[in-house]
């Protein structure tokens, strides 16, 4: 694992802050390219890209704070501080779903604060969400986080012990998770680009975003570590994660609003 990618100097370029950057990058592309395909102005776009960078970063520290208080006991200004009391910069502890729905949020927001066509532009942004995922999980790897539990099975790694999974389980082959969910953002990446010629109404990508990344997500968190705080049920060795519940409430609702838009489109056509 490489969680710093190469020094210049003093400075350090971490592995998963370059993921990072690059995914945001990329993303923001591949949106402005769709974007003025369909006659939505690129530099609206570019705006909008700004808003998710912040709201993303802000809604996955949130998450991650607020079900980790005991890490910040006796120094709760590093619940905002990125410049953590432990000597280490940058932002220590981040949740990808809070990232998610406060980008999620603030996107609706400021689209109809533009007063620009909602669904319509979530469906050109979509895709981007698929390919941040396969690019910034990547970071995940070689950074060491977001790990998986132990297994026997071939697809178990040992991580370098200077890694939170290798600090977490020295020498231990655990299921790389970052991989799984890299791979399954290269998935829905492609699937999205793949149905679009099936769409039949605007927020069918974002829709079928919903139902595609809660399936994946809820699937791989089967096999990700987590501690005690973000675990919602257990029942034996069957636990529920926060991000499994959530997951399960992107699926229904994603099913649910094709299936209504589905039902009401064929009710005006009759």
């Amino acid at each position: 694992m490489h969680p710093v990618l190469f020094k210049i100097g003093p400075l350090e370029i971490h592995s998963y802050g370059f993921m990072l950057a690059i995914s945001f990058l990329l993303g923001i592309f591949l949106a402005m390219h769709r974007a003025k395909k369909q006659g939505i102005d690129p530099g609206f776009i570019m705006d909008l890209a700004v808003v998710i960078v912040v709201s993303a970063i802000l809604g996955a520290r949130f998450l991650y704070v607020i079900f980790h208080l005991e890490e910040f006991q006796g120094h709760w200004l590093d619940t905002i501080n990125p410049f953590q009391s432990n000597g280490q910069i940058g932002i220590a502890g981040l949740t990808m779903l809070g990232g998610f729905l406060a980008a999620l949020f603030a996107t609706l927001y400021y689209i109809r604060l533009k007063k620009q066509p909602v669904l319509k532009v979530t469906d050109i942004m979509a895709p981007s969400m698929g390919l941040g995922i396969f690019i910034t999980r990547i970071g995940c790897f070689l950074n060491g986080c977001c790990y998986g539990m132990p297994t026997k099975s071939s697809f178990g790694m040992v991580f370098s012990m200077d890694s939170p999974a290798g600090y977490h389980f020295p020498n231990i082959p655990i299921h790389p998770t970052q991989l799984y969910s890299s791979f399954y953002g290269l998935v829905i990446l492609v699937t999205l680009l793949f149905v679009e010629r099936w769409k039949k109404f605007d927020g069918f990508l974002l829709y079928v975003f919903l139902i595609l990344y809660g399936i994946s997500r809820f699937t791989i968190d089967m096999f990700r570590y987590y501690e005690e705080s973000m675990v919602l049920l257990k029942l034996g060795s069957f636990y529920l994660s926060v991000n499994q519940g959530i997951s399960i409430t992107m699926i229904l609702t994603g099913a649910g609003l094709i299936f209504y838009n589905l039902v009401t489109k064929e009710t005006i056509n009759k």
